[in-house]
């Protein structure tokens, strides 16, 4: 492998040699295959067959031959590991695969376009760095909190590096900084149209973890791998443009279509977390004192509101959607928190009163008084919530079957787990077992 400092300075850079072709499972991991450039005109207009009996969320070895074709707007290449990397869509019997998650966003992007929308989407993905250790002793490389410098943020240099390599990816970094937990961090990078955010996020995370690697230390996305500590994140911002033009920006702020696409969203909460935060995990992050939003309301600078208003100049009008995690599928939540959106605007849902005093500080009695709900507190709980969500449901597709079957079977992994160490269902500490599921991923 070329050095990266080697490649920014203009060193030798070795043509690819092979393609990598990238989709992603139920669970937003990505998977593929390598195939020789030369074969690359024919994974576009043919495309490569592949058995997707053992991919999570595809497939039954009755019927699992699937067809991978590459989407040739996404293709980049990586100099220091001398190869191409693209997207694409996976198929079956010639028609676009029920499952593949990539295809339910397009699916869903086409159903905003008929309204004359498309969306934008920034993300705001938050990971832990950890040094090796060969044991579940998670030691933190660095002592650093939120926004800390020099004296204590000892991965600085990492941070840069990842900057550096996410440029030869296509994604456009923007900021980078510590985060309130001790080897947390967080780097920002450009918006864009949303199934191109979808490709970008996991791009980020490959080129995260790459990095990392060749650091000697571990990199997580995992929502919440040390109890006591702050979670990983990964907010969303959210416009929609029509004819050219930023429809959330109203007279005297936000616009009509902005505010009854938020309401689709805050109407939809529940069943939304299911994909937006869709691990056991998830919900060991989503709790009272973190920042990470319990509570169903919105306001505009406050950040303890599931969603909230960021202050804006000219065509930055957007929202902020906080619950997500970077655990998500890009491509299923935005597929679900968009046309939940878009059903508030078809609709014409109000949000109700935004509220602007820190909820999580109300009295119940208050909350109940101003309508304020509660998001789910388990897998379980959302999952529950998703069953009984027409909106949502059919946001997925025909991979809701695939989804719901697979997740059921992890919460069911996971209390059988509980009940053999005689662990309460409600635990909040994280467990051996999530760490062993879900560190990596």
């Amino acid at each position: 492998m070329n050095d990266i400092s080697t490649v920014l300075a203009g060193g030798e850079i070795k043509k690819p040699g092979f393609v990598q072709l990238v989709f992603v499972d139920i669970n937003g991991v990505p998977k593929g295959m390598e195939i020789p450039i030369e074969r690359y005109d024919e994974a576009v207009e043919d495309g490569i067959s592949f058995d997707g009996s053992s991919i999570p969320g595809f497939q039954g070895i009755e019927d699992s031959d699937l067809m991978f074709k590459v989407d040739p707007e996404t293709y980049t290449e990586v100099p220091w590991e001398g190869i191409a990397r693209v997207y694409g869509h996976v198929y079956q019997n010639g028609k676009p695969y029920r499952a593949d998650p990539r295809g339910v966003l397009r699916d869903a992007l086409e159903e905003l376009e008929k309204e004359g929308f498309k969306a934008y989407i920034g993300p705001e993905p938050e990971f832990y760095l950890f040094k090796k250790n060969g044991t579940w002793e998670l030691q933190l490389p660095d002592g650093g909190g939120y926004f800390d410098l020099i004296t204590l943020d000892r991965a600085r240099e990492v941070r840069r590096e990842i900057a550096l390599y996410m440029q030869y990816l296509g994604l456009k970094p923007e900021v980078l900084h510590h985060e309130v937990g001790n080897a947390q961090h967080e780097i920002n990078f450009r918006y864009d149209e949303a199934l191109r955010t979808a490709d970008n996020i996991v791009s980020f995370k490959y080129t995260v973890k790459a990095v990392a690697e060749m650091r000697g230390l571990y990199a997580t996305f995992m929502p919440k791998p040390l109890y006591g500590f702050p979670g990983n994140g990964m907010h969303l911002h959210i416009s929609l443009w029509k004819d050219g033009k930023n429809a959330f920006i109203g007279e005297d702020g936000l616009s009509e279509t902005a505010l009854h696409f938020m309401a689709g969203i805050l109407k939809h909460a529940k069943a939304l977390t299911a994909l937006t935060n869709p691990t056991v995990n998830s919900y060991k992050r989503l709790v009272p004192g973190y920042e990470a939003p319990v509570y169903i309301s919105w306001g505009y600078r406050n950040r303890s509101s599931l969603i909230r208003v960021p202050a804006f100049r000219g065509n930055g009008a957007r929202i902020e959607y906080r619950c997500p995690d970077p655990g998500a599928n890009p491509y299923l939540a935005f597929a679900a928190v968009l046309l939940a959106g878009l059903d508030g605007i078809k609709r014409r849902l109000e949000p109700g009163d935004y509220v602007e005093t820190n909820v999580y500080e109300m009295k119940e009695e208050e909350r109940e008084r101003l309508g304020i709900d509660t998001l789910p507190g388990s897998l379980s709980e959302a999952l529950d919530a998703l069953r009984k969500d027409k909106v949502v449901r059919k946001s997925l597709g025909g991979a809701y079957g695939n989804f719901m079957k697979y997740k059921e079977a992890e919460w069911d992994a996971y209390t059988e787990y509980l009940e053999s160490k005689g662990l309460p269902e409600d635990t909040k500490k994280v467990t051996e077992w999530e760490l062993e599921r879900y560190f990596h991923l």
